[in-house]
């Protein structure tokens, strides 16, 4: 191996982007717009701002501004963090015996120990901004409630966030992260909300869903004063702000003059996968490069691979907007897979768009091969992965074992979203041989597509 190429490829403070990137803008055929479930129309701006920031709402709906300007106060904020480095993962190409070039981009280096806190900073500025007193939000696996609590806490904001259930009981110390930092956190479905208490009585005993906790937060924000929802991923806003993933590791393996053959990056609702891709995604929509771009989904809620392409509500109580999304269906509640950021129903509209259109990939893996995966580079790279990132790294990992099958020297890049320290229960699961596969029948996911809307568009 080369040791030219350092094993951390660091910017400098004054390379940290100072413009996102909005992926739509280069897309000759543009994602179907969100629409209201009443009208059957696309929602205008101030249908949309009873639910988000003003400035938020401008950013979804911009579908031809390439670059948009980070204000200056998030990108000092980015500056106690950014930029993060891309790795090249030396120990494990000497430990797969891989002619494969295999690096990846660090986003665990903050104490919300993932990706989310890039949008997290940014919506909370534009709620302040705005002059609001609060916002309320859901949260998977816990990183976009820890980040949005950090962010909030910083600009003087009050946070309430509804934490999946299955995850508030397998990740309690996440879960006090978050209310150090002065949020609010309840265990999503609760009683605390209309929804949630419907949701309860038709699946009495549920371990809940993203779906169902961002039917709660919606609720709550729309029915408080002073107060808006925010989200985490799915939305072009989300992908907006984390873009300056991609665009700081394009910076910095171009220093380089390394061009990755492939791209993988774990997908739930699409934030670090659509981060992580957009600049190359961009040369690819230009035809000015190609890139394999895979998105890995957990084979407990594949909707990619195994969903349907349709227009669908976000969220499990049916008060959100519809979206045109690759999809299970609102109604369909994941098992309570230890990955708890991958448990969502549907897929980011842009990414599905493009998904369709055959400019990238989607496999769908198991559980247990994911954690092997997990464990081995924790062993040979010396950082615990999060359950999220770690099915990017099991891709990454057999990409690179094809590699030494056909001796091709292919350059690989994935997302490395996160840290695993506070996911300790589900390493410790797998470590005694407690922890099992689940894969929807084909039955489950009808039941889901059961609770679709019947739209035609």
């Amino acid at each position: 191996m080369s040791q030219e190429i350092p094993y951390k490829i660091y910017l400098s403070e004054d390379e940290i982007p100072t413009q996102w990137y909005n992926l739509r803008a280069d897309m000759k055929k543009k994602p179907a717009p969100l629409i209201n479930p009443a009208t059957l129309k696309p929602l205008t701006a101030e249908e949309l701002s009873v639910v988000f920031c003003k400035e938020l709402v401008d950013q979804e709906l911009d579908e031809n501004t390439a670059f948009v300007d980070i204000p200056e106060e998030i990108r000092n904020f980015y500056k106690m963090y950014r930029p993060s480095p891309v790795v090249r993962a030396y120990c494990l190409e000497k430990y797969l015996d891989t002619p494969a070039e295999i690096y990846y981009k660090f986003e665990g280096n903050n104490t919300s120990g993932s990706h989310k806190l890039n949008s997290a900073i940014a919506q909370a500025y534009y709620a302040k901004k705005q002059g609001l007193k609060g916002v309320t939000t859901e949260t998977g696996a816990g990183q976009w409630g820890t980040a949005l609590s950090m962010a909030s806490a910083y600009l003087g904001l009050d946070c309430k966030v509804y934490m999946v259930k299955c995850s508030y009981e397998q990740k309690p110390f996440r879960r006090e992260v978050m209310r150090t930092y002065g949020a609010t956190v309840t265990p999503s479905p609760s009683n605390t909300t209309e929804i949630g208490r419907k949701i309860l009585a038709e699946f009495p005993g549920t371990t809940g869903s993203l779906g169902c906790a961002i039917s709660e937060a919606v609720e709550v924000a729309t029915s408080t004063e002073g107060y808006r929802y925010v989200l985490g991923s799915v939305l072009n806003q989300v992908l907006l702000h984390q873009s300056v993933i991609g665009l700081e590791a394009k910076k910095a393996l171009d220093k380089y003059g390394i061009k990755p053959d492939m791209i993988i990056g774990c997908a739930g609702g699409g934030s670090n996968l659509g981060g992580l891709i957009a600049p190359f995604m961009r040369e690819k929509l230009r035809g000015e490069n190609d890139y394999r771009i895979i998105a890995v989904e957990p084979a407990s809620c594949p909707s990619f691979t195994r969903g349907k392409y349709a227009y669908d509500f976000c969220d499990t109580g049916k008060i959100c907007p519809l979206a045109k999304m690759y999809t299970l269906g609102s109604g369909f509640i994941p098992s309570a897979s230890h990955a708890g950021g991958l448990r969502f129903h549907g897929m980011c509209p842009t990414l599905s768009e493009l998904y369709d259109q055959g400019m990238m990939e989607a496999v769908a893996v198991e559980q247990t091969s994911v954690f092997e995966a997990a464990t081995m580079f924790a062993r040979v790279e010396g950082l615990l992965p999060a359950p999220e990132s770690s099915h990017a790294i099991r891709v990454a990992i057999d990409e690179a074992l094809k590699c030494k099958q056909t001796g091709e020297k292919k350059k690989i890049l994935f997302g490395l979203t996160g840290t695993g320290y506070f996911d300790l229960v589900a390493y410790q699961k797998y470590n005694d041989g407690e922890m099992g596969d689940y894969i929807p029948t084909d039955e489950d996911i009808q039941k889901g597509w059961a609770s679709m809307p019947k739209v035609d568009l």
